[in-house]
């Protein structure tokens, strides 16, 4: 039988063996995508939930540290396997609710809805991964707590049998045997079992240092295996995931078969104030839509996982400064702009290089050159992002011996827009013409200020005033920033007649200015218009407004 505190430090312990041995698993991860990162999504899912539980005194019950586990886990899941590790200790929780301790009988129960809750949540189950082995461990302790009560007993029997599943995997998953690997995410679960045994077992938990990792198991197969798994197992292209927050919102059924129309790798997890979703997809705006009619959004992150495989692979040759000047690939993005949120933007959604650059800060055709030269591929598309920077990134075209096409991009909202249509399927003149017909239907809105006194299509404009532009055109000016950008949105709102409005906020405008903003144009618009609102820390520009 153990305690709270007991539960407490073992799932720290867990969480610092996770982070110890991230890398390992890591360079396991072939399924359901090849792109390198699971053991590094669990080490920070754990991590979030250890985070919390470092807070809480020693004399906290079972309950109170599971929930507390449960609830963490949820928020900080990160990746298909950290959302999948959420569900197993939401499972495990909700078991326990009510207990002040745990016994042999009682583990056994709670490693059964563990598995239930995570087999529940997950659209299309496989087995041989680590839905497998959560539910073989509580097969095992339920057979264990059958001839005893004690909890070692139980525990031990579930982590033994995990072991015995972890090994069997590539048997139950073929990808797994031709990679030559055992499943990523049940490699992972197997650690966590480990560190939570440590203190189980009364031994003292590991002495972390945070980039020190764990030597490599030397009876493990070959890490490279993932690095060359074939890419037609990446079906879509980003990995999308953001937290729905709601009160008391019912099963979002609709949100599910919406989600599941435009993607796979489906998990929606539906708790009291929130609902996680992870989702592969090829069109995360569409996903962030759907979900937009369900409550505000957070802790968005979308992963280019193509782009991961990509980075994967280059490091298992052990060539990476080679990869950088020589083609590995057809496709490469090469993108211009400034701000550090923006600059991450476009980064998640696949972008190669982002040169830093744009209003009053145009980058050189020699800069834009060194970011087509940096990029592994035969056939770059350049997206200048404004009408100033095109001109100097035609020259690129003569001076290099890779093929480049120039988009003539003129905003952020543009580029954006043209990332989004890009197929690596298509051949390159089809992906060009895609491109451009999918940023000429976007509005671009910005919002600024006079840099000197002018006079302005026969109005006075004095230094300092807030202007309000269409394109490159001052359509209003204004004395505030919100007032502009309003204004300026609901202009561009009519005159195109689209549904999706995004809106980058600026270096110099505040969080709450920004979510004042977003209150007004939900309020105008309610249902009519899917409202995005994300930190783009861009100079310059206090907001850049997209409507398509």
């Amino acid at each position: 039988m153990i305690e709270g505190v007991t539960l407490r430090d073992a799932l720290i312990s867990a969480a610092e063996i996770m982070h110890l041995r991230r890398q390992e698993v890591d360079a396991l991860n072939v399924f359901p995508v090849p792109d390198g990162d699971t053991g590094t999504n669990m080490s920070m899912t754990m991590a979030a939930a250890a985070r919390e539980l470092a807070l809480l005194p020693g004399n906290t019950d079972i309950t109170q540290v599971a929930e507390a586990a449960a609830s963490a886990l949820l928020r900080g899941a990160r990746g298909n396997s950290g959302v999948i590790l959420s569900l197993i200790f939401r499972g495990f929780a909700k078991s326990l609710k009510g207990n002040k301790t745990i016994d042999g009988p009682a583990l056994a129960l709670a490693l059964q809805a563990a598995s239930d809750a995570a087999y529940k949540a997950v659209m299309k189950p496989t087995e041989g991964t680590i839905l497998t082995l959560i539910r073989h461990a509580a097969l095992a302790a339920k057979e264990a707590a059958d001839k005893s009560s004690d909890f070692l007993s139980v525990w031990r029997a579930a982590c033994e049998s995990s072991k015995l599943t972890l090994a069997d995997t590539p048997n139950l998953l073929p990808v797994l045997k031709k990679a030559g690997v055992v499943d990523a995410g049940g490699q992972g679960l197997v650690y966590i079992f480990e560190g939570m045994s440590l203190v189980f077992e009364g031994k003292k938990s590991i002495d972390t240092d945070s980039d020190k990792a764990l030597p490599a198991d030397p009876a493990k197969i070959d890490f490279s295996a993932a690095a060359h798994s074939d890419d037609h197992e990446i079906t879509f292209s980003y990995c999308t995931e953001f937290i729905i927050e709601h009160s008391g919102q019912k099963e979002p059924l609709k949100l599910r078969a919406g989600l599941e129309s435009i993607g796979d790798s489906l998990v929606v997890v539906n708790d009291d104030e929130i609902i996680k979703v992870h989702l592969h997809t090829d069109r995360p705006d569409k996903a962030l839509g759907f979900a937009l009619k369900y409550g505000a959004l957070s802790d968005i992150k979308i992963d280019n996982m193509r782009k991961q495989h990509d980075n994967l692979a280059a490091e298992a040759l052990g060539d990476e400064k080679n990869n950088e000047s020589s083609p590995t690939k057809e496709f490469g993005l090469v993108a211009v702009a400034a701000g550090q949120g923006i600059k991450e933007f476009f980064e998640d959604l696949g972008v190669d290089r982002v040169i830093s650059g744009g209003q009053t800060m145009n980058p050189s055709t020699e800069d834009i050159l060194a970011g087509v030269e940096a990029t592994s591929a035969r056939h770059i598309f350049v997206l200048p992002n404004n009408k100033n920077i095109i001109m100097a990134a035609e020259q690129v075209i003569p001076l290099t011996d890779r093929k480049v096409s120039v988009l003539p991009t003129k905003s952020i909202p543009q580029g954006l827009a043209a990332i989004l249509a890009f197929d690596e399927s298509l051949p390159a003149n089809e992906n060009h013409i895609a491109m451009v017909k999918a940023f000429e239907k976007v509005a671009t809105g910005l919002v600024t200020y006079a840099a000197r006194d002018s006079l302005i299509d026969g109005k006075k404009v004095n230094k300092g005033q807030i202007l309000g532009m269409e394109g490159s055109k001052i359509t209003l000016i204004e004395s505030s920033p919100l007032t502009a950008a309003y204004k300026l949105t609901r202009r561009l709102f009519k005159k195109n007649s689209n549904s999706l409005i995004t809106i980058f906020y600026g270096a110099d405008t505040t969080e709450d200015r920004a979510l004042e903003l977003e209150e007004k144009l939900r309020e105008r618009y309610g249902r009519d218009a899917d409202i995005s609102l994300v930190n783009g820390g861009q100079p310059v520009y206090y907001y850049i407004i997209s409507v398509e």
